[in-house]
């Protein structure tokens, strides 16, 4: 029995040390610290993200059937802002940014059927999402307002 572990041992530590043979050189010289680098989001994320929390400041106004105020001008800021990658600034997005921006500006400006305008304006937005930017489009149904 204690022949049988020692084997086991003694094969054990040969497959380590073949592994660490065939293993390049630069893995096994000491690790090098990688600098951390915070997260910049870009203008266009940003706004994205102001646009959102204001929709949903929106919507909860709407839903106790309060008014929702003016029209935010930052969100003008969509035509101008900064893209993390500027090949997403194309005509595509363009028609759709003023789009949204168009049904954004009725939500405000016809309180008689706000709950629509409101769900245009996440329409809109999801239109743009599918074709470029999927990832918040669950969050974004988020804010749809049921009928």
């Amino acid at each position: 029995m204690k022949k049988i572990i020692a084997i086991a041992l003694i094969l054990g530590l040969f497959s380590c040390q073949k592994k660490d043979e065939q293993q390049p050189k630069e893995k096994c010289s000491p690790k090098k610290e990688k600098k951390l680098e915070m997260y910049q989001m870009s203008e266009m994320a940003a706004l994205m993200e102001q646009m959102y929390v204001d929709n949903q400041r929106v919507r909860e106004h709407i839903k106790k059937g309060e008014p929702v105020g003016n029209f935010p001008e930052h969100f003008l800021k969509i035509y101008t802002a900064k893209f993390t990658d500027e090949s997403d600034n194309d005509l595509f997005f363009k028609v759709k940014a003023k789009e949204y921006i168009e049904a954004q500006k009725l939500i405000y400006s016809d309180p008689n059927n706000v709950k629509d305008h409101f769900n245009a304006g996440v329409d809109a937005c999801l239109k743009c999402h599918e074709q470029k930017c999927g990832g918040p489009i669950p969050r974004i149904k988020k804010l749809y307002l049921k009928q």
